[in-house]
């Protein structure tokens, strides 16, 4: 049986993934900590930095950064995933479990976005997957699929 065509692309499109979810938590951390990308009727302000408020900000722009180039995947996407079903289970559920009647489909749309990259790792196209040795799993896995 042939293989799906995109399955040539497999890389690429992890790689896709990864930046476009970690340049999407920057923002999501960005407002928090920055005050950017507010709305113009959103009241101005910053989240104090030792808050729960404030080291989710440091948690998505930070860890959003590092998803980004893709170094340490793992451990960020881990954290990154559970931080997500904090925010789920602590913003959204109390308004009913349903994502779509809470509006927490985002969060945990994120949350298993980030477990798959831990589990996956930052791919070839990533910092990590610069720095990998011969040894690394990660690096023979990516050239078995070339």
């Amino acid at each position: 049986m042939r293989p799906f065509f995109m399955h040539r692309y497999e890389e690429v499109t992890l790689a896709l993934l990864r930046v476009v979810a970690g340049l999407l938590l920057m923002q999501h951390g960005a407002q928090k900590l920055f005050g950017w990308f507010k709305a113009p009727d959103a009241p101005a302000g910053n989240a104090e930095l030792f808050s729960m408020i404030g080291l989710a900000g440091v948690l998505e722009f930070f860890g959003g950064l590092l998803i980004l180039i893709g170094l340490f995947t793992r451990p960020v996407a881990f954290i990154l995933s559970g931080l997500m079903a904090a925010a789920y289970f602590m913003a959204h559920a109390p308004q009913g479990m349903l994502p779509i009647l809470n509006q927490g489909e985002l969060a945990a749309l994120y949350c298993f976005v980030f477990l798959y990259l831990s589990s996956r790792g930052g791919g070839r196209y990533s910092v990590d997957g610069a720095r990998a040795t011969e040894g690394d799993v990660t690096l023979l896995a990516s050239r078995r699929t070339a």
